[in-house]
């Protein structure tokens, strides 16, 4: 391994503090570790998206670079979606110290019923300007803090990486989801580019050889905002903006992933880029505020035998009509299994703002089968909202159906829980398919089902579907569950110091 001047002389000045031993040069040693200790922080930009899961593995992203090297000071610029506070509670959870700042820019306004596509284009769009201000401002403080060294940004922001080269710093992309989803958007718009295909042509294919999976991808399991009309402008601009940064940070681990990683190193149409998988990177005990509700939850799991109860949650963003509800409370009562299930309400609204609420109880009584809750409340609870991973982390948890969201597969891994995948939107289908068909960690209930962000999807999963996957990942063979549990423990080692995320991150 080679190290740089800067890197010499911590590790020097490093070495003189732990061993203490004096020599003939000390003096000279001594001036030299005080010389460092003054030494002006280089800044980094963080740009995240305005999802909350986004926003928190690029904050967990940011606390592991400022532990790992206390040279740097960062300043993570946090763009809200126009009225949503969802990102508010976490982030003023956070400790803020000198070497991380949060930087709230100013809200830009959309149209009411601004489609999800064209939102996620125009937002970053709207607050270059915002961003170009903000970073002015801390090159003005580069004599009290160093200068301004790089740009991170999210995945969905890579018009930043503009801004990034005004100032004359690199830009790395930060990459929530998979190493093989990323290799895929990567090649399916190589196909659509150099081979000049389209859309269109590609869909009459019945499936997509793709180098970062090791077997080829069912068409219709390939992500609709990659080959979906609506989405051609925006998944232009996203790929070739991800193939204009420096660099790409990924939120997975060789460990896990290891076929997919080993692609950017080998195939001439992605070993041009250089990627970084330093995860995972998910904040597993969330010092999130502890409400009654979350309380009753974990009260009633507490009561239940080890790996008995089946957890359905969607993400923050999943959400059903009542035909669909009814289909999955249908299943849940026949399997006879203990549950718990996130149930989330659909917004009346179709545009980009369209976030699922709570249900009443008075809503509940109506939408489910009639006398559902009375004659399962033994076995089962429905809610709203979930603490997440404190359900996962718990030991009467056995399984976990899941829509693949990329931190819900982490931290289904992290803690050992086999996964029944249902993907709904964005890359899911990818990531259920690498889970289900390339890995062999997760059973299936419907990898093909697709849909949009308001709860409108391709077609219904019958009853019996969703109790087969139910089952199915409560009773998995052994072999999954081993495979499982191995992958967890790489899981946590693999930030250490002997594992592959703690090399990729030097």
């Amino acid at each position: 391994r080679t190290y740089n001047k800067h890197q010499l002389l911590s590790k020097f000045s490093m070495k003189i503090r732990v061993t203490g031993k004096s020599n003939n040069n000390s003096k000279h040693s001594n001036s030299q570790a005080q010389c460092i200790s003054k030494m002006k922080k280089a800044q980094v930009v963080f740009i995240p998206s305005s999802g909350l899961s986004h926003l928190v593995s690029t904050l967990e992203f940011a606390k592991l670079l400022i532990n790992r090297d206390n040279r740097l000071r960062i300043t993570v610029l946090v763009m809200k979606s126009p009225n949503t506070s969802e990102t508010d509670a976490y982030i003023h959870s956070l400790p803020i110290s000198d070497s991380l700042r949060i930087v709230n820019l100013p809200e830009c306004s959309l149209p009411l019923n601004t489609d999800r596509a064209s939102a996620m284009t125009a937002l970053p769009e709207a607050q270059k300007l915002n961003v170009k201000q903000a970073v002015s401002i801390l090159t003005a403080e580069e004599q009290q803090y160093g200068p301004l060294a790089a740009f991170v940004v999210d995945m969905f922001c890579t018009t930043m990486i503009d801004v990034a080269k005004e100032f004359s710093v690199p830009a790395l992309i930060f990459f929530t989801s998979s190493v093989a989803s990323l290799g895929l958007s990567l090649h399916l718009h190589t196909l659509l580019e150099q081979d000049n295909l389209d859309s269109t042509q590609l869909l009459q294919k019945n499936e997509l050889a793709v180098p970062s999976f090791a077997n080829s991808v069912p068409i219709n399991l390939i992500p609709s905002f990659m080959l979906h009309k609506g989405w051609e402008s925006f998944f232009e601009r996203y790929a070739s903006g991800l193939k204009k940064s420096d660099g790409i940070i990924v939120n997975s681990f060789e460990e896990l992933e290891s076929h997919a990683v080993r692609s950017f190193f080998s195939h001439p149409d992605l070993a041009a880029l250089p990627i970084y998988p330093v995860g995972p990177l998910l904040n597993p005990e969330p010092k999130t505020e502890s409400t009654a509700d979350s309380f009753d939850i974990i009260k009633w799991l507490d009561a239940q035998p080890p790996f008995s109860v089946v957890f359905l949650c969607f993400g923050t963003r999943g959400s059903f009509y009542a035909d669909q509800i009814q289909e999955i409370a249908h299943a849940i009562e026949n399997s006879g299994v203990r549950f718990l299930w996130s149930l989330r309400k659909s917004s009346p609204s179709k545009g980009f703002r369209s976030v699922p609420s709570d249900y009443s109880v008075l809503d509940l009584v109506s939408l489910l089968p009639e006398g559902f809750l009375d004659r399962t409340s033994e076995i089962g609870k429905v809610i709203g909202w979930a603490p997440q991973t404190q359900i996962l982390a718990h030991p009467a948890t056995g399984g976990f159906v899941s829509h693949c969201g990329w931190n819900s597969t982490l931290e289904s891994i992290y803690f050992g829980v086999p996964i029944a995948a249902w993907p709904l939107y964005a890359e899911q289908q990818a990531n259920a398919f690498e889970l289900v068909c390339e890995l062999k960690m997760g059973v299936e209930i419907a990898l093909d089902y697709q849909g949009q962000f308001n709860g409108e999807y391709n077609y219904v999963v019958s009853a019996e579907k969703i109790e087969r996957g139910i089952k199915s990942v409560l009773s998995v063979d052994g072999e999954l569950r081993k495979k499982v549990k191995e992958m967890s423990e790489k899981c946590r080692k693999t930030l250490l110091e002997s594992g592959s995320s703690y090399t990729y991150l030097d």
